[in-house]
C-alpha cells in the first residue's frame, strides 16, 4: 500500500493533497510541524515523504543524512516554497531529493513501482537518537 507523509504548514495545501490522496486510494498522514513528522516516521510506515522547504532548518546535506537514518530507502520530496531560489533547488537535488513547486500532482510523485511502506523499527536506537537530536 502506498502511504504518504506530508510535513507542511500550509493547511489549505495539505487538506487539498490529503483529499486527492484519499480519492486515489493513497493513505496519508499530515502534520504542520517538522519534529512531529519525524516522530511519526518512527511509528508510521510510509512510501513517500513530502516536506515543505519552509520547515527545513538544516542544510540539505544534514537533512539527507537525517532521513537516511530515520527513513532509509523512502523517497523524500521537497516542496520548494515561493521565494526559494534555483540554487536552493539544485542543492536539494544534488543531495538526492526530488524537488517540486506548486502546483504539483500527488499521483506524479507516487513511485511507479509502488514501494512498500517502510518505517524505522521502533527499537532502532539510531533513528530515535537522530530524531531527538534534530528536534532540540
Amino acid at each position: 500500500m502506498t502511504r504518504v507523509l506530508m510535513i507542511d504548514g500550509n493547511r489549505a495545501l495539505t487538506d487539498a493533497v490529503g483529499l486527492k490522496c484519499v480519492e486515489q486510494g493513497i493513505a496519508v498522514r499530515m502534520t504542520g510541524a517538522f519534529c512531529h513528522g519525524l516522530r511519526l516516521l518512527l511509528e508510521t510506515p510510509v512510501s513517500l515523504i513530502i516536506v515543505s522547504s519552509d520547515l527545513v532548518t538544516t542544510s540539505a546535506g544534514e537533512l539527507a543524512k537525517l532521513f537516511d537514518v530515520v527513513a532509509p530507502d523512502v523517497p523524500v520530496v521537497i516542496r520548494l516554497t515561493a521565494g526559494r531560489t534555483m540554487d536552493e533547488q539544485v542543492t536539494f537535488e544534488l543531495h538526492g531529493f526530488r524537488v517540486v513547486r506548486d502546483p504539483f500532482d500527488v499521483q506524479d510523485l507516487v513511485v511507479k513501482d509502488e514501494r512498500a511502506a517502510r518505517r524505522a523499527a521502533s527499537s532502532d536506537t539510531a533513528a530515535h537518537v537522530a530524531v531527538e537530536a534534530a528536534c532540540r
